[in-house]
């Protein structure tokens, strides 16, 4: 088993940026597949971005790519976030999640562990 706990949210204005982390528990985080989703008031989790264990192949939805970039550093038992532009819709509660596979999955049902999530507010 393994603990995620996130960092890093926060008040950001429109255009803003800011960069969230996950730090897990186990040294065993290289053999998880990691993932950050977000779930903004009254919708469903949604998948933000993913990343493999080891080689660092990552997949992005459509509503972020080219502004906001995952990272993992196995060393340090941690996965990062780096939000640019950031926009109103970002909005949400920010969530990391690991998976027990070699396949990135942009489903939340197929992820074994997750964090408590962090509150991402970006003001217009």
């Amino acid at each position: 088993q393994v603990q995620l706990v996130e960092s890093g949210g926060g008040l950001v204005q429109a255009g803003g940026s800011l960069r969230l982390s996950c730090a897990a528990s186990r040294q065993t985080f290289s053999n998880y597949v990691m993932a950050w989703f977000r779930q903004a008031p009254g919708k469903e989790r949604e998948f933000v971005a993913g990343i493999t264990r080891s080689r660092g192949t990552t997949h992005y939805a459509d509503s972020v790519k080219g502004r906001f970039t995952i990272s993992r550093d196995n060393a340090k038992n941690t996965l990062y976030l780096q939000m640019n532009s950031l926009k109103p819709e970002d909005t949400a509660v920010y969530y990391c999640a690991a998976r027990t596979s070699i396949i990135i999955s942009s489903a939340a049902g197929s992820y074994n562990y997750w964090g408590q999530g962090t509150q991402v507010t970006v003001s217009s």
